[in-house]
């Protein structure tokens, strides 16, 4: 049976060599090849031990995560979060969500905007949503300069300004961490090659959501020869995408495009992501090198749902818990050059995430309403970033109300009794 978190606080907290112990939870930490039970410290919102035993007297708090897995906190690298009443039926408006609401209740501490912002946008979104957001909010820049508001805008080749693009990315490096291209129609490579010119340029990775898929401009010819190393195709298992051959089998070039570097990443959304790509894949070897949701209105309140149903669905098509947190955190880390995320070695931020693995009949689906049965669900129990507790899902970092003692909370104090009991006189 599976036990809940307690949350205890210590008296003489000052004097206490660390600010939070996470106490026997299964700890999954795939850069530092961890998958164990050992207890993790907080000081000063950073890591500051991981060891199979630590005195819960060396901390001012203590929770007790047995029975429960601790991860570090998650990272989604695809995401719009350009949020806006301004801009209806647009990625760069109304389809956007703001991420607070979406990402501490999924585990989730770190979110890639996928390219909603262009060079021209960029400094708008850095105002009213990056800078206010208590998530770590990072982003792809679109290689049209006014970025994902949908129709002509998208597909205007003169808004697709490699220097321009390359020149913010390199006035922002700590925010803005890679190039996107997406929607376009067009037969041309004009949208890829300039986003590649500008990936060059700034030295970070694109990310290439193909659009419409064209004979003039084959998907093979994109990861064989024009994506880098290191680049990513997101949207892997669209129903698009040619992956697999009369046999159902998966073709030669994708095998052959990860073999010389290209990354693939899910990037689930309202549209692209198919069981009937995904689960053959899967069962052929072909996974994702990371999990992301591409999360926006739309998306949210149908098959994708969030971070940690999206890994759920990994999980029942058979990929082990210990890489679908890999593939949610080490690697997502990695593909967009941010080594100091994803991971719990001592030293680093102590984004933190502790899920809980519910088992039983489940149910996913995909984007066309086609269902996957499962029985293993993961729910996300406590989210902290910076070492501060964002999400907790079943107080269960609280204390009992009733052994807490007093009236505890605001009014519960002498100064409100006063106040209450004072009215109350006056009005006799």
């Amino acid at each position: 049976m599976i036990r809940g978190l307690v949350f205890l606080v210590g008296a003489a907290a000052a004097a206490q060599p660390y600010d939070l112990l996470i106490r026997g939870g299964h700890v999954i930490d795939p850069k530092n090849k961890m998958s164990a039970l050992r207890d993790v410290a907080v000081k000063d919102g950073k890591v500051a031990e991981v060891a199979a035993k630590i005195d819960p007297a060396q901390a001012a708090k203590v929770i007790d995560a047995t029975g429960h897995y601790v991860t570090p906190g998650l990272i989604d690298i695809h995401v719009h979060v350009y949020a806006s009443a301004s801009k209806p039926s647009a990625y760069c408006g109304e389809l956007s969500v703001f991420p607070d609401g979406h990402t501490f209740r999924n585990g989730v501490t770190t979110v890639v905007d996928a390219g909603t912002s262009g060079w021209k946008s960029f400094e708008d979104f850095k105002s009213r949503v990056i800078d206010k957001s208590r998530t770590r909010v990072l982003a792809l820049l679109n290689i049209v300069g006014t970025g994902m508001c949908g129709g002509d805008i998208e597909q205007n080749m003169a808004d697709m300004n490699a220097g321009q693009t390359a020149a913010m990315v390199k006035k922002y490096p700590q925010t803005i961490v890679g190039i996107k291209t997406a929607h376009f129609a067009g037969p041309e490579w004009v949208a890829v090659e300039r986003a590649v010119e500008a990936g060059k340029a700034a030295n970070v990775p694109v990310m290439v959501d193909f659009g419409a898929f064209r004979i003039e401009r084959p998907h093979e010819e994109l990861v064989l020869d024009k994506l880098r190393p290191g680049d990513i195709y997101t949207h892997m298992y669209l129903g698009a995408v040619p992956m697999l051959d009369k046999d159902n089998k998966v073709r030669d070039y994708l095998w052959q495009a990860r073999k010389r570097g290209v990354l693939f990443d899910v990037g689930h959304g309202a549209g692209s992501f198919l069981f009937w790509q995904a689960v053959p894949a899967m069962r052929q070897g072909f996974p994702p090198d990371s999990i992301s949701t591409d999360l926006h209105v739309s998306s949210m309140n149908a098959g994708m749902k969030g971070q940690i149903n999206v890994m759920s669905k990994f999980l029942n098509m058979g990929m082990t818990l210990d890489d679908v947190i890999l593939r949610s955190t080490w690697n997502p880390a990695k593909e967009i050059k941010r080594e100091e995320l994803g991971h719990l070695t001592p030293g680093a931020v102590a984004d933190i995430a502790i899920l809980r693995m519910l088992r039983g009949p489940v149910g996913f689906v995909d984007i066309n309403g086609g269902r996957l049965r499962g029985d293993q669900l993961l729910t996300s129990e406590v989210t902290l970033k910076d070492g501060k507790v964002q999400w907790d899902a079943n107080g269960l970092t609280r204390e009992d109300w009733d052994k807490i003692g007093g009236r505890y909370g605001a009014q519960g104090d002498s100064a409100w009794d006063a106040t209450i009991n004072s009215t109350v006189r006056s009005r006799k």
